[in-house]
């Protein structure tokens, strides 16, 4: 089934214009709870109530309003809020090509795929096959929802990806994390710490090998209860604590050497040799069964 679009827009870069559309490219597959009543197992409603007098409000009583300092407000009316919106065209202009190798993934708030729409296939593929060789990707505006949303396409695969970013001041620095301390490794430790990089290392990521294990666990639970089935729930065995950086780093090596179940059970069934079965030799018939019968004959009387 083709993927449908969430939108359509214009890219826009000095004289040239390139209909597209826009794919969601991921969306979370977690489970999700609800919030039930336990007496009756139906699903419970939000209510907004007013903490002066403890009254419910109703949809058409609320208004918003901005938090200027603690517990002030300005309010503003939907009309308000309306004028302030930016352009709803879907518009997305390229304000500058910057090196691939500047670009911050840490920025992105969500991915989108981009596809060429009517009339614009021809220029879609000659900004994607520019922007990878010269290793570039393309920093613009993109006006949706109201908002004016900052943005990067890059090429991928055979075509555009769409990165929706945070600001500058969204994005908190690296410097407000505590990493004050300072250490001096021994050259056997950092010799064990780049020996268990390598045992673990792959030629490329692989994400198909990766499951969301919580989630399978929960929809098999669900099965069972939908069945009827009684669920019995095991405690996990606390992890043993390693305090020591080096006896860490050793046994960590040691565990990577070991194969998995399933790489040993396929060395095994691949160095078992194959047995050629003998050609039967018939077995030299005794006096005594030289004589017997092959069968008796039915007596009927």
């Amino acid at each position: 089934m083709p993927a449908r679009a969430v939108a359509s827009g214009v890219i826009s870069f000095g004289l040239v214009s390139i209909p597209v559309r826009l794919y969601t490219a991921a969306s979370s597959e977690q489970v999700r709870f609800n919030m039930l009543d336990s007496r009756h197992g139906v699903r419970v409603k939000q209510q907004y109530y007013s903490p002066v007098d403890n009254k419910i409000m109703e949809k058409g009583d609320i208004i918003k309003g901005y938090e200027y300092a603690r517990d002030q407000f300005v309010t503003f009316t939907d009309e308000e809020l309306k004028a302030l919106e930016a352009d709803r065209s879907n518009h997305i202009e390229i304000v500058e090509f910057v090196p691939l190798s500047t670009f911050d993934f840490v920025q992105i708030e969500k991915t989108y795929y981009l596809g060429a729409d009517k009339g614009g296939d021809k220029a879609y593929r000659l900004l994607s096959e520019a922007m990878r060789k010269k290793a570039k990707v393309a920093v613009g505006r993109w006006a949706a929802r109201g908002k004016e949303q900052l943005v990067v396409i890059r090429p991928y695969k055979d075509g555009l990806a769409l990165h929706q970013l945070y600001y500058a001041n969204e994005v908190r620095s690296f410097s407000d994390v505590d990493d004050t301390a300072t250490f001096t490794f021994t050259d056997k430790e950092r010799e064990l710490a780049e020996r268990l990089i390598d045992q673990l290392s792959e030629d490329e990521y692989d994400g198909d090998k990766f499951k969301d294990d919580y989630a399978d666990r929960v929809r098999a639970v669900v099965e069972q209860k939908v069945a009827g089935k009684e669920i019995t729930v095991s405690t996990e065995a606390p992890r043993a604590q390693i305090i020591d950086l080096f006896e860490a780093l050793k046994k960590s090596v040691a565990e990577a050497k070991k194969p998995s179940a399933r790489t040993q059970q396929k060395a095994e069934t691949a160095a078992e040799p194959v047995e050629e079965e003998a050609p039967a030799t018939p077995r030299p018939m005794k006096k005594a069964e030289a004589r017997r019968p092959s069968a008796k004959k039915k007596q009927t009387g």
